[in-house]
């Protein structure tokens, strides 16, 4: 996982959101999150009107890095995925670079049906977040405006 910060522009944000409505209802999930894996919510979709999305988005990062030790202690990188079945509700966690796609879904939906939406969804994410990298790595007219301000032109304007 690479520490390096990334830009996301309004568009790329709204194309997230598109893949995710679109997951939440070919899988007939509850709600869709994507997370980094710091336990940030990068963006939601669905029924979160009586869930803490910033506990649930950080609980389930905790729940990734925990089972991320326990797959290096048996030799594996990581568990790409994970499920966790409940009586009512049911929570499915894929690791996508470095965030999580976590979808919450009832008995409206299956566990095989939410691994195959995700899977799809998956690969777009995928893609969408390595053009976002890519751009990140660019640098950008506005960036340009502040490279010749100095500490001293910064003091001036406060004294």
């Amino acid at each position: 996982m690479t520490d390096t910060p990334i830009i996301m522009r309004e568009q790329q944000y709204q194309r997230i959101l598109t893949v995710l409505g679109k997951l939440r209802h070919d899988s007939m999930s509850r709600v869709v999150f994507l997370v980094d894996k710091n336990g940030q919510q990068i963006a939601v979709q669905g029924e979160i009107n009586n869930l803490d999305t910033t506990s649930l988005a950080s609980l389930a990062a905790g729940n990734v890095a925990a089972t991320g030790g326990m797959a290096q202690l048996i030799g594996e990188k990581e568990f790409p995925t994970l499920s966790h079945e409940g009586e009512r509700e049911s929570i499915h966690i894929c690791i996508i670079g470095r965030t999580l796609l976590v979808v919450v879904f009832d008995d409206r939906s299956s566990l095989g049906l939410i691994k195959l939406r995700v899977k799809q969804a998956s690969r777009e994410l995928a893609q969408l977040f390595a053009e976002v990298e890519e751009e990140s790595k660019k640098p950008r007219e506005e960036d340009d405006v502040f490279a010749g301000i100095t500490d001293e032109d910064i003091d001036s304007l406060f004294n």
